[in-house]
């Protein structure tokens, strides 16, 4: 129980009584999670039985639920005409701490970013997550961050990726959350968002690319590619070709590429079996939106196996991960018919 390495605990009678300097607080959705202001850290277990909860049911009628300026959670009682940063609703807390199985963990389509990090204490740890600042990449910073780690957020657009950071802080003020910009679908930012890094002098242990468009009309980028193709992989190769140095020097170190099980559906050879590379950058005539994302799933898992054998002896290990068919986010906002069958597809797949 990790109560017990805190000095004082026995004192207290009752098992759901707080020790001298432990708060009681909850965030907006309703979990709840323990300040020491003695050490000035937080965790989501009770300080002394160890039970993870949440609060069940609404605000009690006449209570309004806000946030203050510094991003902390208070209460209203219009009723009663006053304030308080106690949950009116704690009385009524429900445990949220099922029992430990005896063999290895597995999880499901039901499990959540939370359960999957239960018992993790992420404090030290350096994160950068690319296209953090909506869906799957803004659900992993959260989650990461409220669990202690240090998370940049690399976003093409500095004003959505500052505006995650705040949704973030609204969770909890203290959350070590930064935004920095990163347009994938430019080598030079690529680079020029690395050197930024570098010059904070920080290490970093997990690098999560996670930024990707699907359904984009043929474009080309700056740098004269298929911007589909740059943007889901050779961006993210180029970012971790250039801050691979920095991953060595933070070892225990992780690269994690989220692909897609859709790289399945396509190919990247010619007819003699050598790589084409017109199939990776294909023209306007060639190009058809839903292959070039396949293409572009298929080069993250390829380049997350040849990475892993080269850097898992240096003490980084490199994963692919497939994160859920058809999981509803903004990833289908290209086109309509997409929009369409995202919607469809809703309620039969997992939630962000």
């Amino acid at each position: 129980m990790a109560a017990l390495k805190y000095a004082g605990l026995e004192d207290t009678d009752s098992e759901e009584e707080l020790p001298p300097g432990w708060e009681e607080r909850t965030t907006k959705d309703g979990w709840v999670y323990y300040a020491n202001h003695l050490e000035e850290k937080t965790q989501w277990e009770h300080p002394k039985s160890g039970k993870r909860k949440r609060v069940a049911g609404d605000l009690p009628y006449g209570w309004e639920q806000e946030t203050d300026e510094n991003g902390q959670v208070y209460f209203v009682d219009h009723i009663n005409k006053r304030t308080t940063y106690l949950d009116p609703r704690l009385a009524f807390t429900v445990e949220d701490n099922p029992v430990k199985p005896t063999t290895r963990q597995k999880y499901d389509g039901n499990s959540t970013a939370m359960e999957i990090l239960q018992g993790r204490d992420l404090s030290g740890k350096v994160v950068i997550i690319t296209g953090a600042n909506s869906g799957i990449g803004f659900e992993t910073a959260k989650s990461l961050a409220l669990h202690g780690a240090c998370v940049i957020l690399a976003c093409r657009s500095p004003a959505r990726g500052e505006a995650a950071v705040q949704r973030i802080l609204g969770e909890w003020h203290k959350a070590k959350v930064e935004a920095m910009t990163l347009d994938l679908a430019s080598l030079q930012s690529v680079q020029h968002f690395a050197e930024a890094f570098k010059s904070k002098n920080l290490p970093l242990h997990i690098l999560i690319c996670n930024a990707a468009v699907f359904g984009a009309p043929w474009s080309l980028t700056e740098d004269g590619l298929e911007s589909t193709f740059q943007v889901n992989h050779l961006g993210h190769f180029y970012l971790v070709q250039l801050l691979e140095d920095v991953l060595r020097q933070s070892s225990p170190a992780r690269v994690v590429v989220v692909s897609s099980e859709s790289h399945r559906f396509t190919e990247i050879k010619d007819s003699s079996g050598k790589l084409d590379f017109s199939l990776l950058s294909p023209s306007k005539k060639e190009y058809w939106a839903m292959l070039a994302y396949n293409r572009s799933k298929l080069c993250n898992i390829l380049f997350s196996n040849k990475l892993n054998r080269r850097l898992a002896p240096h003490g980084v290990t490199s994963n692919s991960v497939h994160p859920g068919n058809m999981i509803y986010s903004s990833i289908h906002r290209n086109w309509w018919l997409y929009t369409l069958l995202f919607t469809l597809a809703r309620p039969f797949t997992k939630s962000m």
